[in-house]
C-alpha cells in the first residue's frame, strides 16, 4: 500500500479567523503556526502547503505572562555599525502590536522557501474588524 502524498494543487485550503482578545501569545502563535503549516490536518505532507489561511483580530489585546512586559525586547539590525535598535514588548504594543504575534510566529516556522511562502497566508489586525469577510473565515477558540 503506498502512502498518500498530496500536493499543493489538490490540497484544500480553508480561512480561519483566529481571536486573541485575552489569550497568551506563546501558546496562540504555536496553534496558528500549526495552522498556517496544515499540522492539524490528516493530509499533512511537511514538504507542501497544505496549511489553511490565518486571520488573527485583536492583535493588541494578547497577554504576555510574568515581567515580559519590561524584560522581553525585539531587535532589528539596519546593517550599519552599531545599527541594532531594541523595542521592549510594552513599546511594541503601543507601537506596532501585530508585530508582536507576527514575531512569534514567524520564529515557529521553516526557515525555508515553503514557511516564507506559508507565512504570506497570515492576516494580522489590531482591531476586531478585517477586510477578509469574502472568504468567511471559520471562528477558531484556540
Amino acid at each position: 500500500m503506498k502512502t498518500p502524498s498530496v500536493t499543493s494543487d489538490a490540497a484544500s485550503q480553508k480561512w480561519l479567523l483566529v481571536d486573541l482578545e485575552g489569550q497568551p501569545v506563546g501558546r496562540a502563535a504555536a496553534q496558528i503556526a500549526a495552522f498556517l503549516r496544515g499540522k492539524h490536518k490528516p493530509s499533512f505532507t511537511p514538504h507542501t502547503d497544505t496549511g489553511d489561511f490565518v486571520v488573527v483580530v485583536n492583535a493588541d489585546k494578547v497577554v504576555l505572562t510574568g515581567n515580559k512586559w519590561k524584560d522581553k525586547y525585539y531587535h532589528r539590525h539596519s546593517n550599519y555599525v552599531g545599527g541594532l535598535t531594541s523595542t521592549s514588548a510594552a513599546e511594541m504594543l503601543q507601537k506596532h502590536p501585530e508585530r508582536i504575534i507576527e514575531a512569534a510566529v514567524r520564529g515557529m516556522m521553516p526557515k525555508t522557501r515553503l514557511g516564507r511562502a506559508q507565512l504570506k497566508k497570515f492576516k494580522v489586525y489590531t482591531g476586531p474588524e478585517h477586510p477578509h469577510e469574502a472568504q468567511q473565515p471559520q471562528p477558531i477558540e484556540l
